[in-house]
């Protein structure tokens, strides 16, 4: 038979009855009724049924008897009904099937590792190992073949708006981005490394300050940090810079992109404008900077009624200037005791010492605690939190960044358990005015909370810039989806004055700046235009538009958490020769599974 494909497997319905095409794929699975001999045939739009029997072809009947599961084959034969009775009304081919009169096996196959149909029942390491086998799975071919659609409707989306797609470069200097860098030593230059990129940020600022208004790119970022869920050491982003704007500019761009993927690819309407949100609000209320809005369980600060109680914890947290926050869950007098002691188990996770907890019955407190307060004092608390009979108080009391980071991921942990959750539901949110500068107490110092070469906003760089650096807000946002940062940006700073101030700020000494920066800092002084952009998260965004809680799901190579690939077994040692030539020395091995 001709080896030349005239269609997909997916693909053909009632309207080709009586076609003569040729199809190729894998053998999904492999049937013989009674002389009959049934194939699933499958490739990446779908299956289709194709029936070898003796009256249509004896050779083909009697070669496709050694067919088993995932051999590669190319059918050639007549699209017909399927006899009444075996219509399969969950396949979109499910009304025809191809009775063979022509088969060549072009591959055969080994006896895969794990039934590629059970693939959820199958340990992670298996499939990852096998990837290139998990990968032939209707779903993730789903999930890659989305991402791709993905990525074009989004270069298309901004190049319709004028920007340029310009590549900067993959093997660059080191520079402080919040993460450690991949390091990649030079042949040429005995001693002397590059670090791949954990973003374009300062050649994007470059391309502005080179007159080219709008760039973007869909990068790849490198991050040699502790892996989770939603975080790989190599991940695609997308980058985005223009000059002469606001943050204005940059939402509406941003609303309208994303409004768009999930329009066109999932035909769900987002609303635009998303809700803006101070930093400061959001600390306050949420506990975190990326707050999920799709449900209620607000932090309440109680620290004036705390301070004044009998509770020693309490009064001494605020005495040495901490905070008391608490939740209320209505309805939520039900939790068990040990429900409880595993809640308090679980806010220790993120430094809290404890939790402590009021059940609100017809008789009133309920609780190891109601000892402490005055009625007064829990009549304060009931009207603050807007208790009523049947609801559960949570409460924390420690320094600010432990209350915060314990009640704010409680509240997600509570809604969760209560299915407080609504599904489907999409809430983004900007977060704004985070703070330009915070200080480290293990360094001594200030860090910038976004980085360096964000603008501080210029009321408060005027009131604070020379006593209280820590009390100015800067120009920047990120954008937030049903609690996960999509993404962040800032205006840029564009004024080399600004620039060294920041460096001062973070006390990096004249030789650093300019061995790090210098080459920045001269671009800025032959006219930089007012600038800025976002960088977003591409794989945590394809997570939403997937639906899925690991990256690994849409991404096609993905590492483990410890950074390592099972299929191609790296990282992995080099040859002698290769190090000598590098001019390195292994002193000691790594080990690592």
């Amino acid at each position: 038979m001709e080896c030349r494909r005239s269609n997909l497997c997916g693909t053909l319905r009632v309207e080709n009855l009586g076609e003569t095409v040729t199809l190729m794929g894998w053998c999904q699975t492999r049937r013989d009724h009674g002389g009959v001999i049934f194939v699933d045939l499958r490739d990446y739009t779908g299956i289709c049924q194709v029936v070898f029997r003796k009256e249509a072809s004896a050779e083909a009947h009697e070669v496709a008897d050694s067919i088993r599961s995932e051999f590669v084959i190319a059918v050639q034969g007549k699209v017909e009904n399927r006899i009444e009775g075996n219509v399969n009304p969950k396949l979109p081919t499910g009304e025809i099937e191809i009775i063979v009169n022509e088969l060549n096996i072009l591959s055969e196959s080994q006896t895969p590792p794990y039934v590629l149909d059970d693939r959820e029942q199958v340990e992670e390491r298996l499939r990852l190992q096998y990837r290139y086998l998990e990968l032939r799975h209707p779903t993730m071919q789903k999930n890659l073949i989305l991402r791709s659609k993905a990525l074009n409707q989004t270069r298309n989306f901004l190049l319709d708006r004028g920007f340029f797609e310009i590549e900067t470069p993959m093997l660059t200097k080191s520079t402080p981005e919040g993460a450690r860098d991949y390091l990649v030593p030079s042949r040429v230059y005995p001693g002397s490394f590059y670090a791949l990129p954990q973003s374009p940020q300062i050649f994007k600022q470059l391309l502005m300050v080179s007159g080219f208004d709008r760039y973007m790119q869909i990068a790849r970022c490198f991050r040699d940090e502790d892996l989770r869920g939603n975080r790989q050491p190599e991940f695609t982003q997308l980058d985005l810079e223009m000059s002469f704007i606001e943050p204005e500019d940059v939402y509406k761009l941003v609303e309208g992109l994303l409004s768009s993927l999930f329009k066109t690819l999932l035909d769900i309407e987002i609303s635009t404008p998303f809700e803006r949100m101070p930093y400061q609000t959001a600390m306050q209320d949420y506990g975190v900077d990326a707050p999920d809005l799709r449900f209620d369980l607000k932090l309440v600060d109680i620290s004036d009624v705390a301070g004044r109680c009998g509770l020693k914890v309490f009064s001494d947290a605020i005495a040495q200037g901490g905070i008391a926050k608490a939740i209320n869950v209505k309805g939520g007098s039900d939790f068990s005791r040990k429900e409880l002691d595993e809640l308090t188990e679980f806010v220790k996770v993120y430094g809290a010492k404890g939790m402590a907890w009021v059940k609100r019955n017809e008789k009133g407190w309920q609780s190891p605690i109601s000892k402490f307060f005055s009625m007064e004092h829990q009549h304060d608390i009931e009207k603050r939190l807007d208790v009523e009979v049947g609801d559960l108080i949570l409460f924390g009391a420690d320094n600010p960044n432990i209350v915060n980071d314990a009640l704010g991921n409680l509240r997600k942990e509570v809604a969760r358990q209560r299915k407080l959750i609504p599904e489907h539901t999409y809430k983004f949110v900007w977060i704004t005015e985070f703070p330009l500068l915070e200080y480290s107490l293990t360094d001594k110092r200030y860090h910038a909370v976004h980085h360096p070469f964000t603008m501080p906003n210029l009321e408060d760089f005027k009131q604070y810039g020379n006593s209280k650096p820590h009390c100015i807000r800067s120009v920047a946002y990120d954008v937030v989806l049903n609690g996960v940062e999509l993404g962040g940006g800032s205006i840029r700073i564009h004024r080399q004055d600004i620039q060294q101030q920041v460096f001062k700020w973070l006390e990096l000494d004249e030789l650093e700046i300019k061995e790090k920066f210098g080459f920045l800092l001269q671009a800025l002084s032959y006219g930089a235009p007012p600038h800025g952009g976002i960088a977003l998260g591409f794989d945590r965004l394809m997570m939403f538009l997937l639906n899925t809680d690991s990256i690994r799901d849409v991404v096609a190579f993905p590492k483990t958490q410890r950074a390592s690939c099972l299929m191609t077994e790296a990282p992995s040692e080099v040859p002698a020769d290769a190090l000598e030539e590098l001019h390195l020395r292994v002193r000691q091995l790594p080990k690592f599974e």
